[in-house]
């Protein structure tokens, strides 16, 4: 097996998060460095066309801001709970798979360690955005199985 040195867990903040920062935990061994990557899609984009020019609506960037507050706080509690320096967690802006991409790459990473949960049809083997990193990343990629209780 490949050491790695430095690891990559990208998260997506809910409760499943732990078992994906567990196991970059578990491949980095002692010695690895573990950064924790979370994708924030900006809400304006998600909106984009509704309104041509401007915010959809009057006090989006307080929600947004509200919403940023949360996901900060989730980290930090993620990151305590697997002894994560916050100087190692990240939250990124933009669309999660090119961001985790990019971000891998510009930190030397030897591997990204991310969740998926088992999909039918096209979906079958990983889910989009795993699918969408692994295509393209500049590293190696672990897809953790996130089970259904």
């Amino acid at each position: 097996m490949a050491e790695y040195r430095k690891v990559v867990a990208a998260v997506d903040l809910s409760a499943e998060s732990a078992t994906v920062v567990k196991r970059a935990v578990s491949v980095a061994g002692e010695s690895g460095e573990v950064h924790v990557v979370f994708v924030q899609e900006p809400m304006d984009s998600v909106y984009m066309g509704v309104v041509p020019y401007g915010p959809v609506f009057v006090g989006l960037d307080q929600v947004e801001q509200k919403l940023r507050e949360e996901l900060e706080s989730r980290m930090r509690k993620l990151g305590e709970a697997h002894a994560i320096p916050r100087s190692r967690q990240h939250i990124l802006d933009g669309n999660a798979a090119p961001e985790i991409r990019r971000f891998a790459e510009d930190n030397e990473a030897d591997l990204v360690v991310l969740g998926t949960h088992g999909q039918k049809g096209v979906q079958l083997l990983l889910g989009s955005t795993a699918n969408s990193v692994l295509h393209g990343v500049c590293c190696d990629v672990l897809a953790v199985r996130i089970r259904e209780d």
